[in-house]
């Protein structure tokens, strides 16, 4: 196959959760430069995801077919190594960008990040296991990076706005990673019989759980009351 193809079909899930995010901030949209740097902020966190687990891989010594070292594996040496890589650019940089000025821009820029690191990822995996590879991960993998970050951008969006709550944005980091830990672990466990559809059901809780939260902010958004999308009187 066309390694142009492949080359799309691993940069498109990512660029496309993008824009939907982008839509989805019906009220006051954030620059598109400092959007694409945080996409780019996102590909820099796979860097230093590297540099965390490196040492990691050789400190901590895994039983694959062991289901508790496996639950260590997918909780604290993945998701959280991931998250943490993540979270630090979002809350660090972006989050004290005088554009960050309402709740749901903490949802956009996790998402961002999320999509850099996640696009970076898909191109190495999709170059190494092909089409079969950027297909499955086009409906699961990607899509779950979108769903950690929606969730751990909501309460980072909370944060801000509720008189720098300091805790709230550490909650949405371990938030995130529950739900990352808990999608990777049961398809690190797939040698269990059907397992693996408890990662499917977990990925469509954490969807659920981000819409409610796309939602939520949107209606908490202070330009709410001056956008033509809740005023439809001023477009008439």
């Amino acid at each position: 196959m066309s390694l142009l193809l492949l080359l799309a079909l691993a940069l498109a899930p990512g660029i496309m959760i993008g824009f939907y995010i982008y839509y989805k901030d019906t009220h006051e949209k954030e620059p598109s430069r400092l959007l694409i740097k945080a996409f780019f902020f996102g590909v820099l966190s796979t860097f230093v995801t590297f540099l965390i687990s490196w040492p990691l891989d050789f400190l901590v010594p895994l039983d694959e077919q062991d289901l508790s070292q496996q639950a260590v594996h997918a909780f604290i040496l993945v998701a959280l190594v991931e998250e943490f890589s993540k979270f630090i650019f979002v809350r660090g940089i972006l989050y004290r960008n005088a554009n960050f000025n309402e709740p749901f821009d903490g949802i956009v820029y996790s998402v961002m990040v999320s999509m850099g690191f996640a696009t970076f990822e898909n191109i190495l995996y999709v170059s190494d296991g092909g089409f079969s590879t950027a297909v499955l991960r086009m409906f699961t993998a990607v899509p779950a990076h979108a769903t950690f970050a929606i969730l751990m951008g909501y309460y980072l969006g909370k944060a801000k706005f509720e008189n720098g709550n300091y805790f709230l944005s550490l909650y949405g980091l371990l938030v995130a990673t529950f739900f990352h830990g808990a999608y990777d672990y049961f398809w690190f466990i797939s040698f269990v019989p059907g397992i693996w559809l408890g990662a499917i059901i977990s990925l469509a809780v954490g969807i659920w759980f981000s819409r409610k939260a796309i939602r939520i902010h949107q209606i908490a958004s202070p330009f709410r009351s001056s956008s033509p999308v809740d005023n439809p009187e001023q477009n008439s």
